[in-house]
């Protein structure tokens, strides 16, 4: 029989304004123990030198992590131009130099063929896995790491300014599994130099932005104590992006008991992914099917 995990059953989310230097697993690490929580995770993971948004859903919120790392995601990030390093950022090895530069027309003049659905490499140094091993252990060991392209969708890139003529600062918005250093390899290649990240911050993903964060100098100042729980975001905060429907008592019931239940659709098509709530608190993610939430995740109450 395992072992209970110890701490409190707490649901909700917590925003955190991540700091350079930190693994986004230990900034999950670092809540779980402020709040005493039971159980938490992160929904999408930001490189250690990263900072910005990152979401951590507390207890029955996990549940909701899938809809938050599908959504659209924002981030501001640096660019330097005319060198080119093994990891794509400024940690990694410089591999190739080049002497031009190009210039903000000709930066803008590229920025359209990343746009919309494109096909991306990530970064050799990445934890995709390769023959059942992370890639970034491959890459360290010094072996060739040959990675296939993935799908992604950018909705948009934008050139914000250029502070000098060796870096260019950018905006992107973009789906589930982007990664900005692989857009830095490539935009430098596509404009026939070469470029890494020297900097990115993540400003919003899904339903969650940096105006309801807290840092992480915060979470630790006010670790065990009311006022830290006072910043949690209800569980449904997660949910603002699938329709809503509301159930009866008796539905309540059978949906929690993983049975088709009664709902009234509010503006929930047939077959849409939704989640029923009675009496305002959250019962459970599904499918709705004729005046039925079919459910796929029953949160506890």
């Amino acid at each position: 029989m395992g072992r209970l995990k110890k701490g409190r059953d707490i649901s909700g989310w917590l925003v955190v304004d991540k700091p350079a230097g930190l693994t986004s697993t230990a900034v999950v690490n670092k809540v779980r123990w402020a709040l005493d929580a039971k159980k938490a995770g992160h929904a999408g993971t930001l490189d250690p030198d990263a900072t910005g948004l990152l979401a951590i859903a507390l207890g029955e919120a996990t549940k909701t992590i899938p809809f938050v790392t599908d959504a659209l995601k924002a981030y501001t990030f640096t660019i330097r131009l005319g060198v080119a390093t093994n990891t794509d950022d400024a940690d990694g090895d410089v591999i190739e130099t080049s002497d031009i530069r190009p210039d903000a027309i000709a930066i803008r003049a590229a920025l359209p063929a990343f746009e919309g659905d494109i096909q991306q490499i990530p970064p050799a140094f990445s934890a995709v896995k390769v023959d059942g091993e992370r890639a970034y252990a491959k890459a360290r060991a010094g072996e060739d790491v040959e990675l296939k392209a993935r799908a992604l969708f950018v909705e948009s890139l934008t050139l914000i300014d250029m502070p000098d003529a060796d870096h260019a600062r950018l905006e992107m918005i973009c789906g589930k599994g982007g990664y900005v250093r692989s857009i830095a390899r490539d935009l430098g290649k596509t404009l026939g130099s070469c470029a890494h990240v020297t900097s990115l911050r993540r400003l919003w993903s899904g339903p969650f932005d940096l105006e309801n964060s807290v840092t992480l100098d915060v979470v630790e100042s006010l670790a065990k104590t009311p006022e830290l729980d006072s910043h949690i975001l209800p569980l449904e905060t997660g949910l603002q992006d699938l329709a809503q429907v509301q159930t009866t008592a008796e539905g309540a019931v059978r949906i929690r008991n993983g049975n088709p239940g009664i709902v009234i659709a509010s503006n929930a098509e047939y077959g849409e992914t939704c989640w029923a709530a009675y009496q305002g608190e959250p019962v459970a993610i599904g499918t709705y099917m004729a005046g039925e939430l079919h459910p796929t995740r029953v949160f506890v109450a």
